[in-house]
């Protein structure tokens, strides 16, 4: 058994795709547009694991974020080695995005970084 994939909903369906393709090399597969719903989404790929499907609809409702709420907590990416890590997480510094923690070591042993990508969604950089 295993986690075929994740769903995320966004406002900015192109550049939540694009913000994956840029600085993970996602690969991503055809739209899927559903015009009754307005539904509209991409699947993306990584080199191995679980695929992340980013979705959009007219109608999303936009809550309060808390970083410390129930629910999903962040979408982690394991880079491979603490260099990557390190060289990502100053990529995204100098593009702008919002490191909130790291690069470090955590208390039980990971390797990491956090950052807040588009639309604020958290994302953990890992080895």
């Amino acid at each position: 058994m295993h986690i075929e994939h994740a769903a995320l909903y966004v406002r900015d369906l192109k550049g939540a795709r694009d913000f994956f393709v840029r600085y993970f090399e996602a690969v991503v597969g055809p739209l899927y547009h559903n015009p009754r719903m307005g539904f509209r989404s991409y699947f993306l790929s990584l080199d191995e694991g679980a695929r992340l499907e980013l979705m959009c609809r007219p109608e999303l409702a936009d809550g309060e974020k808390d970083l410390l709420q129930v629910g999903w907590a962040h979408l982690a990416v394991s880079l491979g080695s603490p260099d990557e890590v390190n060289r990502l997480t100053a990529h995204l510094a100098a593009d702008g995005y919002e490191v909130t923690s790291g690069p470090r070591t955590t208390g039980d042993g990971y390797y990491e970084s956090c950052v807040l990508g588009p639309e604020d969604i958290p994302i953990e950089l890992t080895v």
